[in-house]
């Protein structure tokens, strides 16, 4: 996804909530302040990718600090909020066990900031509400046929917390008899699930586990590793979470493979980018490039 001018402001917050987190040290978040006022100022221009940026600015966070892992506090304990959650959810589907239903729990999932550990968001009330609305962009049918086809399917997880819900849907999809592979990230970066966060909550039991070979954010295609891509490219579709992976995924030439977004609209560049109004649900079917 191409930048919209509304996230150079988000960069910046962004960046300052991500310092906060890495360090104490007032100096230093000054000296990489200015690093990433520099990187935003050389990248942000029309035209520039917003996952690309994203992951520079991230990465300049984690070097220059040296704390590989700002988000490792919320990384320890996301998971096990959001498993609190799972009997509600579980209920929800109870008179209701299609596909399309299991979609909205993990769109539910895409919907719950785990930044703020959810100490003031009346969570149960969110996932409730976020499965109750029907997909403004809703190619649910389109997914499940192309479930129908398939034998293999890679699943690519986006944030801690979120791969609780995952892993509800992920259970659904194997009534397909197809073979899925989850990737993670290979290294910390914001809050994006890793091997061991998916350990912790039994994904590998569901699912087989993989990485994408590096620590960018969403998919970048020149970045990962070349055993992803190749299993990528042998994977018979793609079924991917959450706001960077859109954003990466729709800059690449997908060719004809069938690869399908699961997230929620959660601000105005990426509903606007899609057609949709900021908080709705999303399944959408990529388009290959032209």
């Amino acid at each position: 996804m191409k930048v919209h001018y509304e996230c150079a402001a988000c960069f910046l917050r962004q960046s300052k909530e991500a310092l906060d987190l890495a360090t104490d040290d007032e100096d230093l978040k000054m000296d990489v302040t200015e690093e990433l006022i520099k990187i935003v100022s050389e990248n942000f221009r029309r035209g520039g990718v917003s996952n690309v940026i994203g992951t520079k600015i991230h990465r300049t966070i984690k070097n220059k600090t040296g704390n590989p892992d700002p988000y490792h506090k919320e990384r320890e304990i996301s998971n096990d909020i959001a498993c609190e959650y799972i009997p509600m959810v579980e209920k929800i589907i109870e008179d209701d066990a299609s596909l399309k239903n299991y979609l909205k729990v993990a769109i539910a999932g895409n919907v719950i900031d785990f930044g703020a550990l959810g100490l003031e968001t009346d969570m149960e009330s969110l996932i409730a509400s976020t499965m109750q609305k029907e997909p403004a962009v809703d190619d649910s049918f389109e997914l499940e046929t192309e479930l129908k086809k398939s034998e293999t399917v890679l699943y690519l997880a986006d944030n801690i917390g979120e791969i609780v819900m995952d892993k509800i849907l992920i259970s659904k999809l194997a009534d397909y008899d197809v073979d899925i592979t989850v990737a993670l990230k290979a290294k910390p970066i914001l809050n994006d699930a890793c091997i061991e966060d998916a350990l912790k909550i039994g994904l590998n039991q569901v699912s087989k586990l993989t990485t994408t070979g590096t620590d960018s954010i969403g998919i970048i295609s020149e970045d990962v590793s070349q055993q992803f891509m190749d299993k990528f490219d042998e994977s018979d579709m793609v079924i991917a979470k959450g706001l960077g992976n859109y954003e990466g995924l729709s800059e690449m030439d997908l060719k004809e493979k069938p690869v399908f977004c699961l997230l929620n609209a959660k601000c105005k560049p990426v509903a606007r980018d899609i057609g949709v109004e900021v908080g709705d649900n999303v399944v959408l079917k990529l388009n290959p490039k032209k």
